[in-house]
């Protein structure tokens, strides 16, 4: 999926994501909703700055992704916590934790309703008593727009990258194009990759949470203006 950027994804996202500031707010809203949260798995986890920053924090961060270019790079971040190699629909990992987060829309990727239900029964199976799960949706149907072209650089220690986004919507489905013109220490070379993501109602989102046993609670704001949702199991 990240074939192509896994090396660069921290150059790229560095220069307009503010991963601190999201990394303090989630710090926050665990400790409101939970105040003896401690342990946290972070799913989809990239390559693991929001668990680098949440571990500075104070928290127990172990992380899951598919992406094993992602999952090395995490490791070297945070030595101290446990990334494995997993599909977010279906892991078993052998500890339980106080609060299992998947951020920066990467539910999406799932694509469909049913898939985005497994992973809820999947963050289920590995909350501890009285834990909370968070997950930052993707766009809704209707708000992406067909064509949309987005244009990011970003230059640092001799690496210059610059992507190209161009968004297809096809029924339920949102496509990513990315185009990236990466000059590496004076070498130049072009990528592509392709990121299809599932476009889902709040409504069905609710679902699928309800589905999965758990309450759950929707802020249309979120960390990035695109929502978020807190959920907890049922009585």
């Amino acid at each position: 999926m990240f074939n192509a950027s896994a090396e660069y994804y921290d150059l790229i996202y560095s220069s307009f994501k503010d991963y601190p500031a999201e990394a303090r707010n989630v710090a926050a809203l665990l400790r409101k909703i939970h105040p003896r949260c401690h342990s946290i798995l972070d799913v989809a986890c990239g390559t693991g700055e929001h668990a680098r920053l949440l571990a500075a924090d104070g928290f127990a961060v172990d992380g899951v992704d598919l992406e094993p270019a992602f999952v090395s790079i995490a490791r070297q971040k945070h030595p101290a916590g446990r990334f494995f190699e997993a599909d977010m629909s279906d892991f078993h990992l052998p500890q339980r934790y106080d609060a299992v987060l998947s951020l920066f829309s990467s539910i999406g990727y799932l694509k469909t309703l049913e898939r985005v239900t497994a992973a809820l029964r999947c963050f289920r199976e590995h909350l501890a008593g009285g834990g909370f799960i968070l997950v930052e949706p993707w766009f809704p149907p209707g708000v992406l727009k067909p064509g949309h072209l987005s244009v990011k650089t970003a230059e640092a220690n001799g690496v210059k990258v610059t992507r190209t986004s161009r968004v297809e919507v096809e029924d339920r489905v949102s496509r990513i194009l990315f185009e990236y013109e990466i000059d590496d220490q004076g070498t130049n070379r072009h990528a592509s990759e392709v990121h299809e993501l599932g476009l889902l109602t709040t409504d069905e989102m609710i679902s699928a949470f309800q589905s999965a046993g758990l309450q759950v609670t929707h802020d249309p704001k979120g960390l990035t203006d695109r929502g978020m949702f807190v959920a907890r199991s049922g009585p």
